[in-house]
Parts: C-alpha cells; sequence; structure tokens
C-alpha cells in the first residue's frame, strides 16, 4: 500500500497547525495489493471506532486507528461513490452514541484560478459570492462552504456548534499563495454559529469572518450561516424607474434616523422595533412628512451599541439588533413600495480594536498598518484600513457593491471622508508619514475612493454616493475622468457650521455677521452640495437646533422655523436629522426615544407641519431642485442689505419662466411695504410663509396678489411690495 501520510504531515494536523489538512484527510488514490484503492482517512479525535459507509451498498468498512490522537483509515474499493464523496462516516464515541457525517474533505474546492487571481489583483468585485459562509450544492450534496483571507496565519479551522466548537475537526486548507482558506462541510444548514479558530503563530484567536452575512445580538459575538436568496423583492419597478433617473436633477430630502432611538418598544426587552416594524411605522411617518429618502445610521453589526454603528465588526453583516438580514431585506423593499429610497452610512475609514474582528486578523496587520502613524486613529481609538493592499481594497469595494446588490440600497453616505484623504489627519506634525512625493495626501486612499465610487455607479445606475468631507478638497463631486473622487454629493460642512453659528447669535447683532450668511454662495456651485442638519449637530453638548436658537421661547420656534425654510430654499440637497422635525429640546439620546410627547403642544406641530410643506414644496416647485448645482438656478436678488438683515434670492428650473423668489428676515422685526426688485412684470403669490399661524407663527402673511410696477429696485426694471414677517421665510411665485 502507498500512501502519502507522513510524521510531519501528521504531526502538523494533530497539533493544528497544517496549512493542508486535505494532504492526509479526505479519499487519496492509493495502491493496495497491487490494485487501485481508496485510501479514506479521517481525523475523529472523540471517537472510540469509525467506519466508512457507503450509502448506495448499503455496507460499511471498518477504519483502523492509525494514531493514538484519533487518526483513522480505511482502504475502499475505488468506485464512483468514494471518488464523488457520497460515502459517509460512522463514528463511536466513549460513551457508544454513533453518530454519522459526510467527509468534509472529499469535496473540491470552490474557487477557480481565476478567482484567485481577481482576489490577488483586488478586482473580485463579488467576492462576498466566494469568502465567508456559502451555501452551496457539490455533486448533489448541499453544505456550507467557509473560507476567509488569513495569508500569515499558522492555521486556521471552522468552529461551530455543529463540532461542539472544537477546532480539531475542521481545520481549513491554504489555496496556495492566495492566502484563501478553505472547507466545505456537507449538510450544514442555515442558523448555525460559528467563527474562525486562528492560529496566529504566538496564540490562537476566535475571528468573526469578515464576511459573514450575520451575527448574534451583541455582546454576542458568533457568525451565523445566512442565506441571502430566500427573500421575494417586489421592488422592479422602482428599481428600473431609479436606473433611469437623474438624481442630481431631482428632489432628495434626507430624514437621517437612528433605528434603535427613533421610537421605543415598551414590548420589547431591548427597547428595539424589528425591521419589520420599524418599516411600516418609518414609512408612514416619512409619508406624512414628505421625505424623499430615509438614511439610516450605520446598519453594518458593531459591538458597541454607543458607537451607533460607526465602529463595524461586520461590515456585510446587518445588525442583528432590529432582526435578520431577510428582515431589513423587507424594511427596503417596503421603502420602495412605497416610493422611499433608503441611505445607508457607510464606514470604510476605519475599524474598532475588538480581538473578534480585523485587528491583527492572523497575527498580523491585516487589514490596517502596521505603523502607527498610518494604522491608528488618534481621535477614535481605532484602526485605519491599508487601501494600498488589494485585497482590502477589494474587502471595501465589493462590500459597498454588496449593499446596492443585495439589499437593494439607493445610496451610501461615507462617513469621515477627510480622515482618509490627509495622512496628517488630527495629528502633530511628528506623528504621520508622508507619501511618497513628501506630501500629506493619502494617494492610496485617494485611488480606492475614486475606484469605489466608479464602480458603484458603473454598475448600479441610479445610486448615489455621499461625501461626509469637511475640508476644501476640491473635486470630491466632480468626475474621476476629470481628477475628481466621483462622489454624487457632498455635505456642505461650512453651510452648515456658518449658518448655525449666525442663528446662533441674537437678533441685534445679525447685521455684524451677514457675511457668514451669504458666504456660502461663493462657493455653492463648486461641488454638488447636500445641505446636512445631522446628528453631528445635537450630540456632544451641543443641545438640539431649538436649544441653539437664540431669544425667548417665541423667537426661539420661529428662528428655528426660519432656518429650515432658509435651508430648504437654498441651492442643495437637504438632510435632517430625527427629532430636528419636531423641534425637540433635548439633545439626541441614542440610550432613548425621541420626545415624541412634544407634539402635544402647537409650537411643535407646527414645526413639524412646517418641515412636511416644505418638502412639498420643493418637490412641487422645480426651480427648487432641478439646477442645484450650477449658477444658473440661482440669482441674488438682494443680498447687501446687511442692515435689516434680509436676503432675498431666485431659485430658477431648467425652464427660465419657471422661478420662485425667496425673501429670508433675521430680525424679530416687522417690515411692511418692503420693496424688492423682480427678475419680470406681472403678478405675485405667496406659496409659503413660515410666519403663517398654520406654522404656530404670528401670521403676518400676504394674502393678496402682489403686481410689478415699473419701479427699479436692486437693479431690476420691475418690482413689488409686500410685508415680510419677523424671523421668517416668504416664497413667492409669479401668477
Amino acid at each position: 500500500m502507498r500512501t502519502n501520510v507522513t510524521l510531519d504531515n501528521m504531526g502538523a494536523l494533530i497539533e493544528c497547525r497544517s496549512e493542508d489538512p486535505y494532504r492526509i484527510l479526505g479519499p487519496h488514490q492509493v495502491e493496495h495489493r497491487g490494485e487501485p484503492a481508496i485510501a479514506v482517512r479521517a481525523y475523529l479525535p472523540e471517537s472510540e471506532q469509525a467506519w466508512v459507509f457507503h450509502p448506495g451498498h448499503n455496507n460499511s468498512q471498518p477504519m483502523r486507528r492509525i494514531h493514538p490522537s484519533g487518526l483513522f483509515e480505511a482502504i475502499c474499493p475505488q468506485d464512483e461513490i468514494m471518488k464523488s464523496g457520497q460515502y459517509q462516516l460512522r463514528t463511536s464515541d466513549q460513551s457508544g452514541q454513533m453518530n454519522s457525517v459526510r467527509d468534509p474533505y472529499a469535496f473540491p474546492s470552490y474557487f477557480s484560478d481565476y478567482d484567485l487571481y481577481l482576489l490577488g489583483e483586488g478586482a473580485h468585485w463579488k467576492s462576498y459570492d466566494k469568502l465567508g459562509a456559502q451555501l452551496r450544492e457539490v455533486n448533489g450534496v448541499t453544505g456550507v462552504n467557509f473560507a476567509v483571507w488569513a495569508p500569515n496565519a499558522k492555521s486556521v479551522a471552522v468552529v461551530g456548534q455543529f463540532n461542539k466548537w472544537d477546532g480539531r475537526v475542521h481545520p481549513m486548507r491554504k489555496l496556495g499563495s492566495s492566502g484563501i482558506w478553505e472547507v466545505f462541510i456537507p449538510d450544514l444548514k442555515p442558523g448555525v454559529q460559528y467563527k474562525y479558530r486562528v492560529n496566529q503563530h504566538d496564540r490562537t484567536v476566535d475571528k468573526c469572518d469578515p464576511y459573514a452575512f450575520a451575527a448574534e445580538v451583541p455582546p454576542r459575538t458568533a457568525n451565523i450561516v445566512t442565506d441571502l436568496s430566500t427573500y421575494t423583492w417586489d421592488d422592479a419597478e422602482y428599481m428600473a424607474r431609479r436606473a433611469e433617473q437623474n438624481q442630481l436633477e431631482r428632489p432628495v430630502s434626507v430624514y437621517e434616523v437612528h433605528l434603535g432611538s427613533w421610537k421605543w418598544n415598551n414590548d420589547s426587552k431591548s427597547g428595539w422595533f424589528n425591521y419589520r416594524d420599524l418599516a411600516h411605522q418609518l414609512v408612514d411617518y416619512c409619508q406624512k412628512q414628505n421625505y424623499t429618502h430615509i438614511e439610516l445610521m450605520p446598519v453594518s453589526e458593531h459591538p458597541f451599541t454607543g458607537s451607533w454603528g460607526y465602529q463595524a465588526v461586520g461590515y456585510f453583516a446587518a445588525t442583528s439588533r432590529y432582526g435578520t438580514p431577510e428582515d431589513f431585506m423587507y424594511f427596503v423593499d417596503y421603502c420602495h413600495k412605497h416610493g422611499l429610497g433608503v441611505i445607508i452610512d457607510w464606514v470604510p475609514a476605519h475599524f474598532p480594536k475588538d480581538d473578534h474582528g480585523l485587528r491583527q486578523f492572523d497575527g498580523t496587520a491585516l487589514y490596517e498598518h502596521d505603523d502607527p502613524r498610518k494604522g491608528e486613529h488618534p481621535d477614535w481609538g481605532t484602526l485605519i484600513f491599508n487601501y494600498g493592499r488589494n485585497e482590502v481594497k477589494n474587502f471595501l469595494i465589493s462590500n459597498a457593491l454588496f449593499w446596492f446588490d443585495k439589499f437593494h440600497i439607493d445610496g451610501l453616505r461615507v462617513d469621515a471622508v477627510a480622515s482618509m484623504l490627509y495622512l496628517d489627519y488630527s495629528r502633530k506634525h511628528d506623528e504621520w508619514v508622508p507619501n511618497q512625493y513628501g506630501g500629506r495626501e493619502n494617494i492610496e486612499a485617494i485611488s480606492f475612493l475614486r475606484e469605489f465610487n466608479e464602480q458603484s455607479h458603473l454598475q448600479y445606475p441610479g445610486i448615489m454616493t455621499i461625501a461626509e468631507e469637511s475640508t476644501a478638497w476640491g473635486g470630491v463631486s466632480h468626475p474621476t475622468d476629470g481628477g475628481g473622487l466621483g462622489f454624487s454629493l457632498k455635505w456642505n460642512m461650512g453651510w452648515m457650521n456658518d449658518t448655525l453659528r449666525y442663528m446662533g447669535k441674537d437678533p441685534v447683532h445679525r447685521k455684524f455677521h451677514h457675511g457668514e450668511l451669504t458666504f456660502s454662495l461663493i462657493y455653492a456651485f463648486t461641488e454638488n452640495f447636500c445641505l446636512p442638519l445631522s446628528h453631528d449637530e445635537v450630540v456632544h453638548g451641543k443641545g438640539s437646533l431649538l436649544d441653539q436658537m437664540p431669544g425667548d421661547m417665541w423667537q426661539r420656534f420661529a428662528n428655528l422655523r426660519l432656518l429650515y425654510s432658509y435651508m430648504w430654499s437654498h441651492p442643495g440637497k437637504k438632510l435632517l436629522f430625527m427629532g430636528g422635525d419636531i423641534a425637540q429640546w433635548n439633545e439626541w439620546n441614542a440610550d432613548g426615544e425621541l420626545q415624541w410627547n412634544l407634539l402635544e403642544w402647537e409650537q411643535h406641530q407646527g414645526v413639524q407641519t412646517l418641515i412636511s410643506d416644505l418638502n412639498a414644496m420643493y418637490q412641487h416647485e422645480a426651480s427648487m431642485h432641478q439646477v442645484d448645482f450650477k449658477g444658473e438656478g440661482f440669482e441674488w436678488i438682494d443680498c447687501d442689505n446687511w442692515e435689516a438683515s434680509v436676503i432675498a434670492y431666485a431659485r430658477k428650473g431648467k425652464d427660465p419662466n419657471d422661478f420662485t423668489i425667496t425673501l429670508c428676515n433675521f430680525t424679530p422685526v416687522v417690515y411692511n411695504g418692503y420693496r424688492i426688485g423682480v427678475p419680470k412684470a406681472g403678478s405675485y403669490r405667496e406659496i409659503f410663509n413660515s410666519d403663517n399661524a398654520r406654522y404656530a407663527g404670528s401670521n403676518v402673511i400676504n394674502v393678496d396678489e402682489m403686481e410689478s410696477a415699473p419701479i427699479q429696485w436692486n437693479g431690476r426694471e420691475q418690482s413689488i411690495m409686500l410685508d415680510i414677517p419677523p424671523l421668517a421665510c416668504v416664497v413667492l411665485k409669479p401668477c
């Protein structure tokens, strides 16, 4: 008999340090007494006896123990049952209990040479269909194919409920120089828990699967084998329509939501609603408020709830806090069926140091940089991805595409882009490493962002990518072929900071800071901007937006209504964090729910109604959204009246005759008979007024139409007169 069992191979297997257990285990062609035969070997450390069972022949063949640790071997006839792996292993443990399993080491690899080539090149955009725990059928046998990238590990094994978390039972093999470890375990079904036991030379660590589709509810950390193909989508019409639309010319009004604190579920121990419950409640609310999109703070699995999802461990797993991946699919599907887009926050900038996560995955700095000057975030205590490594870039880009593919997501808002672009971000002069040209730009991150945007828009037309980028970096939302980063939109952090700083001042002092109000229009058309009033503006002691407004009670509400009205009429798409639309008093608390009881009060109802009406006007009036990113869509009528703290401007659609005029009064003074120039002669009517009694305002409104007169004003031949209410915004339209 000829075998390929050596003492070295046997020792490596038994000591859990083998890179290729298949060299010993499974079926092997041998000669036995001069005839071709199959030697079946199995490592069964908990078994006293073992047999090879032939289901087709209804007989079994004893296996002999060839090593006292539990390595068994049987010499079997060379037939089709043996070649196809259809045989089973029967075992008897010390108590005499019998068990039957198929041999995991009797099945071929799931990876082609082309798969391994693409993974090595960083261009396997559907790597999530190969790596991780993949349900698979081989020669009529169903099971789960496990695969993980850990090139520097000494050995890797799959552990789980199915093998009593015993790392000796299912060692994986390393596929050449690819660094991919793999094993197929027959007869496993969705729902089983698992992890990877990684031998890192100096220690052994149980790691979560970077490509896992589901995990236990934290603080438990095991992954769960999951089938993502069972959900039946009902949004084909929506998806087809989305692919044909130019989102930049459409209204985009985003309601930013933290799912765990939007509303509490008093019937749940955790306080959280399921994705399906949230779908119905949120869609109903957003439809009443006339939003076009919901943006969810990160839904990727994260161990620490207090991170709000921004420190992810399971990049491919929708957090189990609110249900299963199928529940989340239902959430997105239900939104789509009711015309709402779904954007999720995505965090490719950094990841936490939790030992079961990506950190030192195979005992080396695999996903991160080894040098802390490049690999650690000084602000957040997290690790920075190594964008220059092909496999890491592949992991992140395929993760972005995964959400578009498997969950039909409409957009990704990319967190902390500024921290990715600059090597010296939040670092002292001696705490960072320059690029190869001596500069501070992170060239590898820039390349990654461009490729992410190119592939996202190429493969999924109609989606949006949105950058949270707070610096003056040029071309964030410009095409990559022109040197830009390729994002659809960029958050206008400058507008947000200047506007909130201005609005926080007592109105008597605002005239001295008029430039803070008008400065945004100097650069408003350099990028495709989204105007954000996000969760970042109502945390860490900043107070709620209402609490940031100056004045007495009436003035605070009036200022808040003015802020929103100015925002909705200003060029750029819109985003408002939950709670802002009911004028919440308290700063946002992720461990509670919004102050929904405030809606018992007229002022809070008024703000909620105002947001609904602003969204409705914004969608109905093409001039408010159609030409957001070009100067042709905006025209100053009066930006110089700093003494009265009044500004006036026109918004224009593609049709030059389609325009609206906005006036904002940032003082508590009523201006009666206020004259402004208008683009053309004719009658004008008031279509919106934030001081309307409908919004709990003082009801200084313009009921009658305003006929223009040939009186030159603001550099125009025609002008009209109207009353401008205190701390309010008025929108006019030609009749």
